[in-house]
Formats: C-alpha cells, structure tokens, sequence
C-alpha cells in the first residue's frame, strides 16, 4: 500500500506537469494557465451546488426517519471531486469533474460499495465497539 501511495503521489504530479508542458506547446501558455483557472472556478461552482443539493436530499432522508446512505456516498464524492478541481492540473480536474456530475457518479458510487462489500466479507474490515 506505501509503494502504491507513493507512485500515486509521484507519478500523477509527473504527469500532470508533462500535460500542462504539452498544453502550453500547443495552445500556449496563458491560455493553459486560464484553462486551469476556469475549471477550478466553475469546479468551485459545481461542487457547491451540487453539496448543497445533496444536504438537502440528506435532511428529507433524516426527516422521514431514513438512513441517508445514498447522500453520504454522494456528499464523499463531491468532497473528493471538489478536492481534486483545487489540485492544478488537467486530469485531476478531468476526474474531479467526474466525481461531481451525478451520472458518472453513479459509477463511482457502485465501485466504492463493491470494494466496500468485497472487505466486509472477506473479513478485512473489523468493527470494535467500546461502551
């Protein structure tokens, strides 16, 4: 897990700088730079109205007497998402993006319930209660 966290933490930043690099050659440098700019900004935009969208759906749930599983998977989406769109550089924003738009949430969504399901039978993940 630490080789994969530091290839992770090495590897993309490299890519990313390779990226931007590229995208200066081609479209040049201010552009490259307002690019970055404009999708954290309109990140900034969609993480908030996406999160508050969420609250909402999150206090219905709560009212009606409900776990909201759904909205917390979701607001944890967005919470990376958001996260991502702060980090400069063109893929981050790409996935970052993915993460906020509810349709392709989805995706991520039955990725992370998978993982989920497959460590709790597997016996990987313990739950201690302390009273």
């Amino acid at each position: 897990m630490l080789i994969q966290l530091l290839l992770l933490f090495t590897l993309v930043p490299l890519l990313e700088l390779l990226l931007l690099i590229e995208a200066g050659k081609l479209i040049g440098t201010w552009p490259t730079i307002f690019l970055v700019a404009a999708t954290g900004f309109l990140g900034v935009i969609l993480a908030r109205s996406q999160g508050l969208q969420v609250l909402a759906r999150m206090q219905r749930e709560l009212t009606a007497g409900r776990l909201p599983t759904e909205e917390i998977l979701d607001g944890a989406c967005i919470l990376v998402g958001g996260a991502l769109l702060l980090t400069p550089g063109l893929i981050t924003d790409a996935l970052g993006f993915s993460l906020l738009l509810p349709c392709t949430r989805k995706l991520y969504k039955k990725i992370v319930l998978r993982f989920l399901r497959t460590k709790l039978e597997g016996g990987d993940v313990y739950f201690f209660h302390h009273f």
